[in-house]
């Protein structure tokens, strides 16, 4: 089995949504997917650091989802299916991830299953 070096476990600074106008800029020029669990908002790349090319992922975890363990725990898989499927993810885009109350019981199985679903186009449920 391939060793895993440690800077390819976490997604690096160039792949995160970081400042409140690029998550307006999505929210103002996106294309909406929704699940029973996530929403997914896709919206072409913009602002400063978006040059690379590859896919950019801001997440949106409220109190309504959880307490801070379960908000975590949902943020750390949503980052977790991003860099590991990030081949399925739209290309050259920047992605908002919404979770909804309930996603704090899922599966870690079943919410990758749920949020890959979304990256596919058409597939919005």
């Amino acid at each position: 089995m391939a060793e895993v070096r440690p800077g390819e476990r976490r997604l690096r600074r160039a792949d995160r949504l970081r400042s409140s106008r690029d998550y307006a800029r999505v929210a103002r020029h996106s294309e909406r997917r929704a699940s029973r669990h996530f929403v997914l908002l896709v919206a072409p790349q913009g602002g400063p650091g978006a040059g690379g090319g590859g896919s950019r992922l801001g997440l949106t975890v409220s109190r309504r989802v959880g307490n801070a363990v379960v908000r975590n725990r949902v943020k750390r898989r949503v980052r977790e299916v991003f860099r590991t499927q990030r081949t399925l993810a739209p290309a050259a885009r920047d992605l908002v991830v919404i979770a909804r109350p309930g996603a704090g019981e899922l599966s870690p199985a079943d919410a990758a299953a749920e949020i890959v679903g979304l990256f596919a186009p058409g597939e919005a449920r």
